[in-house]
């Protein structure tokens, strides 16, 4: 089952006393897909990025809570940090895939966190993790493609191997930072339906940054919206009235 994600006063700088995200508190428990809205600068990727320990918050606690274990992402360090970090699949934006290799050798890149450095060097990986990593191309659409080279994939195949990859962790929570914004209407909406369903198949909750507001409507079990580095909305799609999005957006042509 999936953990438990507190996040409570997390504050982040990048440069002092101009914080980029302003006490920001959420609880993300159970299943399904919370979308995260917003517009440019206001923060979204940065929360993402401090949950995962990308880059260190500086101030607040990040609980994450899995079979009765608690830790505080906001402040394990060295190994500990590793062993947190297997817990948490990231989809990336820019998709992240080593260009050269495989599809295959991409997604085995999701078990390093539990693989020895010698056998990671020399690319030895188990049997089980090849026979999952096989099951998992076939779960996102890509059978028989795990030989070939990730520069020949299209963007939403791309997309498709990075999911395949994250899911190679065994989360207990995903991340995803825009996955569709480089991507046509359709397969973003493939992109959002897959994300959905092994978000179910694994009984994770899933975290989905997204500038589409439709697209987080159509498919967001619930929808945060920030603006200005503060959590401004936290419900269900439905109240995502004209008064409520320009809370969160400003003005009100765009609306039109």
């Amino acid at each position: 089952m999936g953990a438990t994600l507190s996040i409570s006063s997390l504050v982040k700088e990048y440069r002092a006393n101009q914080p980029v995200l302003k006490n920001i508190n959420l609880d993300i428990t159970g299943e399904g897909l919370t979308a995260i809205i917003g517009p440019s600068g206001t923060g979204k990727s940065t929360l993402l990025r401090c949950i995962n320990r990308l880059i260190d918050p500086s101030a607040g606690a990040i609980i994450l809570e899995e079979d009765g274990k608690r830790i505080d992402l906001a402040k394990v360090k060295g190994a500990a940090l590793r062993q947190a970090r297997r817990r948490i699949g990231m989809v990336f934006q820019e998709y992240n895939l080593v260009e050269r290799l495989t599809v295959m050798e991409n997604l085995l890149t999701g078990r390093l966190g539990y693989t020895s450095p010698f056998n990671a060097w020399r690319r030895h990986f188990e049997p089980e993790d090849i026979q999952y990593a096989n099951s998992l191309l076939e779960t996102v659409g890509l059978g028989g493609f795990s030989h070939q080279r990730a520069d020949a994939l299209s963007g939403g195949q791309r997309q498709r191997v990075g999911i395949a990859r994250a899911l190679m962790q065994r989360p207990q929570l995903l991340l995803a930072d825009e996955p569709t914004s480089s991507l046509d209407p359709k397969t973003s909406v493939e992109i959002m339906e897959l994300l959905i369903d092994q978000g179910k198949a694994f009984g994770i909750p899933v975290i989905v940054n997204i500038h589409d507001v439709e697209l987080a409507k159509r498919y967001a079990s619930r929808i945060v919206g920030m603006s200005g580095g503060h959590i401004v909305y936290d419900g269900q799609a439905d109240g995502l009235d004209t008064v409520v999005l320009k809370e969160i957006y400003g003005g009100e042509s765009w609306l039109q």
